[in-house]
């Protein structure tokens, strides 16, 4: 079965899960209370990071660096935004664990690690070589 069509489907049955054992814990009111907590303060807080993230990247592009993280950070932002707007605590958890500078800097590292590890294998194969041209007469050509 497509991994992505499994995704679609399990994800929101699993917040539905979720959502029905907390309301049958805490209440049903207090449950959708819940949610719209996490989703206000998660939106206060993407804007703040986001509003950072910003300023970092404007600092780099004031010294001539190319502001990559921030481009990279910034888009995390948006996707922990997005999730934030779900309703669901799974999709709040991921949401926020992409908000916190520590935990997003942490999991991009680890994406970019995975990502290009396999153009690193083939360092401690390196030839040392010399590339020598004969020069022809004018003569001969």
């Amino acid at each position: 079965m497509n991994s992505l069509l499994l995704i679609i489907i399990g994800f929101p049955i699993l917040e539905i899960i979720l959502m029905i054992k907390i309301g049958k814990s805490v209440g049903i009111l207090n449950t959708i209370l819940l949610i719209l907590l996490t989703a206000i303060i998660g939106m206060y807080y993407a804007r703040v990071e986001g509003l950072n993230t910003i300023k970092s990247g404007m600092v780099n592009l004031y010294q001539n660096k190319l502001p990559l993280y921030e481009m990279i950070s910034g888009a995390s932002i948006a996707i922990a935004a997005m999730l934030l707007i779900l309703p669901g605590f799974i999709s709040d958890t991921i949401g926020f664990f992409l908000l916190i500078p520590f935990t997003r800097k942490l999991i991009i590292e680890q994406w970019f690690k995975n990502k290009y590890k396999t153009r690193n294998q083939y360092d401690e194969e390196i030839i040392d070589a010399e590339i020598v041209e004969e020069k022809k007469d004018k003569d001969e050509l």
